[in-house]
């Protein structure tokens, strides 16, 4: 399968989309979009990745959308611009396997929608990250107002979308936007670290944790509680289970099959 605007490379057990588009730094536009849209079908239909690392090709991981696209709209054409690349997120926020974004550098807008997408963030210390959308006169479109208020809460996510304003990596890991901030030099050793990590686990009990652990944005504490015990019972029928807690017994390394 071959993309214009993204890089798509299959490793052992994991796959890297890289955004590729340099010399614009990586913007989001429709055909980037289309091209997002299209690996993460075929990433749902190979089972041997069992986690995805997306990052940006040159200085930026995504400075936002393609805002010569994006002047062209009206009322109209404007919420299908807004509705794409939202879909496209929200399809790769649903992904049963792991998701990381290594942001590399500016992750603005759309840039930093795409990142909060992800389930996990790792940034270089050159990382740029906000929703300046207020500047442009419009309000982030593809997210930006819902999951950055899940992960800073409410009144950062207002200071934040109401100013424009841009964090640094270490204020962005305080306030919970990143989980780790790495020199650039080793930002993708971490992040590549990390995928090798995951995907020696079971595949059913991470898909599981993944389901879990998002329902909990979603439903009261009780109603959570008794989501966790049905996938609980659910992965207790597993073949992996069985391995798994037989090697811990047997003091041996289980043999994971996905199954």
């Amino acid at each position: 399968m071959e993309f214009t605007t993204i890089k798509f490379e299959k490793k052992a057990g994991y796959a890297i989309i890289t955004l590729n588009r340099p010399d614009k730094l990586n913007a989001l536009n429709n055909q980037l979009f289309t091209d997002l849209d299209n690996v993460i079908t075929a990433i749902e239909l190979d089972s041997d990745i069992r986690a995805l690392l997306l990052t940006g090709e040159g200085k930026a991981f995504a400075a936002g959308a393609d805002i010569k696209e994006l002047n062209a709209c009206d009322s109209r054409s404007g919420k299908h611009f807004s509705e794409f690349g939202s879909n496209v997120m929200a399809r790769l926020e649903a992904m049963k396997i792991p998701v990381l974004a290594a942001v590399n550098g500016f992750a603005l807008g759309g840039g930093c929608e795409l990142a909060m997408a992800c389930h996990i963030r790792y940034a270089s210390n050159f990382a740029k990250m906000g929703q300046p959308e207020v500047n442009l006169g419009i309000l982030p479109g593809y997210g930006g107002t819902q999951r950055l208020t899940r992960l800073v809460g409410v009144a950062k996510s207002m200071e934040l979308n109401l100013t424009g304003d841009i964090v640094n990596a270490e204020e962005a890991k305080r306030i919970g936007l990143v989980n780790e901030v790495f020199d650039e030099s080793e930002l993708m050793e971490k992040s590549i670290s990390f995928i090798e990590k995951v995907i020696t686990k079971s595949p059913i009990a991470v898909t599981a944790i993944i389901d879990a652990v998002r329902a909990s944005t979603k439903l009261s504490l009780k109603e959570g509680l008794e989501y966790e015990s049905q996938k609980f019972g659910e992965v207790c029928g597993s073949q992996d289970f069985k391995e798994g807690t037989l090697a811990f017994l047997e003091k041996r390394k289980a043999n994971f099959i996905g199954k």
